[in-house]
């Protein structure tokens, strides 16, 4: 692994741009995904779009965990932790994402719910050891990133007998969220798509061979860094001029095409495909989330406390759901950095610093003209 500097060299910044300009062809557009949040977030705070020719443009995909996770699923957690009297632990950004009846689980949390902020699967874990007498539920979300612990967290509560611990699990899977983009009627037109970075290191680059094979779309996985960014959509021009469609690996330092089996096996263990599951901005798309095996439904929070799930629309002044399409710009939301901040977002695409919205709103990217 190199020092983190190599990879925020501003001469080397200025090579890969210089590069990109003088290869793009000036006749054509070049309309490049990022899938992840992270992507977008080091594209914003490092001003790579100032570095692209104006017929280079990164359009935003949705690849931020608590961006894509909609209302009805945070109504679920709100409900278990009020009506039910769960002690409900989740991730930090995911208590500021706006549900309904103006709550979140923050406000809950004033209201009265015990909602706790953990950093890791291991501290829910603890809450319901030192807490025997109250039922605990991990609400657990992220892409596959974030899968593999939450595995190792079930399979752990199982060993121990620790029946006090459920999880609410909303567990994603990117490639069938890039199935759902590319098949959306009237939806963004693209030339291919920047990889993940953290997810590739878990399922590898071959599940992504596909959007090549029968989509024609060329994928290159990337680091996070601003190099690796660039380098990435670099890659990606030359294969669109070249005419190929091929999955390439920048991020080689890290990724390979089998990816982590160890974590992969244990994951498969734990988990099943969910039949359908709802997207904020995609719908319901079939084949796209996790579900405990019945071998673990014991700790299966939905099944345990019998809590269904509702839909629920978004609030009609938010481009949430457009934004996480790629159709839309946080900018060309109307309540963008006015009534909708990160101090009071209103989308989720606010909460989160890998949303859209938050990274253009942090970095300034807002003052772009639309």
């Amino acid at each position: 692994m190199k020092y983190v500097d190599e990879f925020r060299d501003g001469e080397l910044a200025g090579n890969i741009s210089a590069n990109i300009a003088r290869e793009a062809d000036p006749k054509r557009d070049y309309r490049l995904m990022e899938f992840c949040g992270g992507h977008t977030h080091a594209i914003s705070r490092y001003g790579i779009a100032d570095l692209l020719p104006g017929n280079v443009r990164m359009i935003h995909g949705p690849g931020c965990p608590v961006c894509v996770l909609p209302i009805g699923r945070v109504d679920q957690a709100i409900r278990l932790a009020r009506e039910q009297g769960v002690i409900l632990c989740t991730y930090a950004d995911t208590v500021r994402v706006p549900a309904s009846d103006n709550l979140s689980l923050m406000r809950a949390k004033a209201g009265g719910a015990d909602v706790r902020m953990i950093y890791s699967t291991q501290d829910a874990l603890k809450v319901a050891r030192d807490n025997p007498g109250r039922e605990v539920v991990f609400l657990a979300i992220g892409f596959e990133t974030t899968t593999p612990p939450t595995a190792v967290a079930v399979r752990q509560a199982a060993a121990e007998g620790l029946k006090n611990f459920s999880i609410l699990c909303d567990h994603v899977l990117t490639p069938a969220a890039m199935h759902a983009i590319l098949a959306v009627e009237g939806g963004v037109s693209l030339d291919g798509f920047v990889g993940p970075a953290h997810v590739s290191t878990v399922i590898g680059s071959k599940p992504y061979e596909p959007f090549a094979d029968d989509y024609g779309k060329p994928v290159v996985i990337a680091g996070f860094e601003p190099l690796d960014v660039m380098q990435a959509i670099l890659m990606l021009v030359r294969q669109v001029n070249d005419g190929r469609a091929e999955v390439e690996n920048e991020f080689t330092r890290a990724v390979t095409r089998e990816g982590n089996l160890k974590a992969q096996e244990l994951v498969a263990e734990v988990f099943e495909l969910r039949d359908m599951f709802e997207w904020r901005g995609l719908g319901s798309v079939p084949n796209s989330a996790l579900k405990l095996r019945p071998r673990y439904a014991a700790f299966d929070a939905e099944l345990k406390f019998r809590v269904g799930y509702v839909e629920v629309p978004d609030n009609k002044a938010c481009e949430c759901a457009a934004i996480l399409r790629g159709q839309k710009r946080p900018q060309e939301c109307k309540i963008f950095g006015t009534v909708c901040t990160p101090e009071n977002p209103v989308g989720s695409c606010m909460v989160s610093s890998e949303g859209a919205c938050a990274a253009h709103y942090s970095y300034g990217r807002f003052r772009e003209t639309v």
